[in-house]
C-alpha cells in the first residue's frame, strides 16, 4: 500500500472511530481494535495522533482528549465530529448505480478476489443507504443480464455470424425470442447497444445489452439487407413514431431515476427537486406498472385514461387486501 493510500485510508479510520468513541465511551482497546479490524498497535497509534486533532487554532481547549490508560478508551472534546459522516441521498443513489454498472460490465472485474471486494461494498452501502438503495434499486435493470453478452455480440460482428437473443421488452414485461443479424455496437450515455437486422419484425433495431437475456451464436452466416441503414444516433437512440402516445409523469425526489431510465422529450424542474418528465410510447400498459411502483413517488399526469387506468388498478389491489 503507498504512503498516499495508506494516509487516505487512516483518516477515514479516525473520522469514523471518533463518533463511533464518542458513543461508547470506556470501550477496551482490544474490541474497538476488533470492531475496525485493525491490529491494537495500530489503534493505539491512532489515539495518539488524535492528541493533536482539532479544530483550528490548536489551543488546548480546541484539541480532541483521547485516553486509553489501564485499556480502557475515553475520547472527549470532539462533538464538531461527534456524528459519523453520512452519504446524502443523491450521493448513495450516484454510487450505488456506479457500483452496479461496475458490476455488470463483463470482463471489467475479472479476478474473484476483485469482484468480492465489490460485491461486499455494494451489500454495505445499500444496507447503510437505505432508501436510497431502493431507488437506486428501480434503477437497475428489471432482468438479470447475460454476463458473458458483450463477447458473443463482439464475436458475432468479427465472424459475421446470426445472434439468436432471449431479449427483455420492458413496454411489454416479457422475455422475447429473436434472431439478430449483428451490425454494429454503440455506447451512449454509458450504456452499451447492439444493432441489428431483427429476423422477428424485419427492420433494424437496438437491443439494449443489460437487457439480453442470454446470447447464442448460430451456426449461420449473418444477412443484413443492403438497404438497412443504420440510426442516426445524433438525432437520438429513440425517436417516437407518429401513433406514439404522449404521456406527462410528476416525480418526487425518490422517482427522479425515471427521467434517467426511460427516454424523455422533456423534463421540467419544480420546486422540492421534483420533476415533470413527458415521454412518448406506442403503449401504455407499462406506464400504469411503473406509477403502481412508484407509488407515492410519482404520478401519472396526462392523458387522463392513463392516470385513470392507474386509480383502477390500485383500487383493485387494495380491495383485494379486504
Amino acid at each position: 500500500m503507498s504512503a498516499q493510500q495508506s494516509a487516505s485510508t487512516r483518516l477515514s479510520r479516525l473520522l469514523a472511530l471518533v463518533p463511533y468513541l464518542l458513543a461508547r465511551p470506556g470501550s477496551r482497546v482490544e474490541d474497538v481494535a476488533q470492531a475496525f479490524d485493525i491490529p491494537e498497535e495500530q489503534l493505539l497509534d491512532d489515539l495518539q495522533l488524535l492528541f493533536v486533532c482539532g479544530l483550528p487554532g490548536h489551543m488546548p481547549d480546541d484539541l480532541i482528549e483521547a485516553s486509553f490508560e489501564g485499556g480502557v478508551i475515553h475520547v472527549g472534546n470532539a462533538d464538531a465530529i461527534a456524528r459519523p459522516l453520512r452519504l446524502g441521498a443523491d450521493e448513495a443513489l450516484a454510487l450505488l448505480v456506479g457500483l452496479r454498472a461496475l458490476a455488470a460490465v463483463p470482463g471489467l472485474v475479472p479476478g474473484l478476489q476483485d469482484r468480492d471486494a465489490l460485491n461486499r461494498a455494494l451489500a454495505k452501502l445499500e444496507e447503510a443507504a437505505g432508501d436510497a438503495a431502493a431507488a437506486a434499486e428501480n434503477v437497475a435493470v428489471d432482468v438479470e443480464p447475460a454476463p458473458g453478452a458483450l463477447p458473443v455480440v463482439r464475436g458475432a460482428l468479427e465472424r459475421r455470424r446470426r445472434l439468436h437473443l432471449r431479449y427483455y421488452v420492458p413496454a411489454r414485461d416479457e422475455v422475447t425470442e429473436r434472431d439478430v443479424d449483428p451490425m454494429r455496437l454503440l455506447v451512449v450515455d454509458g450504456r452499451t447497444y447492439l444493432e441489428g437486422w431483427c429476423r422477428r419484425v424485419d427492420d433494424v433495431r437496438l437491443f439494449r445489452l443489460d437487457r439480453v437475456v442470454e446470447a447464442a451464436e448460430l451456426d449461420a452466416s449473418a444477412q443484413v439487407p443492403a438497404d438497412a441503414e443504420p440510426r442516426d444516433v445524433g438525432a437520438g437512440l429513440f425517436q417516437p413514431g407518429d401513433g406514439d402516445v404522449a404521456v406527462t409523469l410528476e416525480l418526487e425526489p425518490a422517482g427522479r431515476w425515471v427521467a434517467e431510465y426511460y427516454p424523455c422529450e422533456d423534463v421540467e424542474e419544480l420546486p422540492g427537486r421534483r420533476l415533470r418528465a413527458r415521454l412518448r410510447t406506442s403503449e401504455t400498459a407499462w406506464v400504469v406498472r411503473l406509477a403502481l411502483r412508484l407509488g407515492g413517488s410519482g404520478r401519472v399526469l396526462d392523458p387522463p385514461e392513463v392516470a385513470e387506468a392507474v386509480r383502477t388498478r390500485a383500487n383493485e389491489a387494495l380491495s383485494a387486501y379486504a
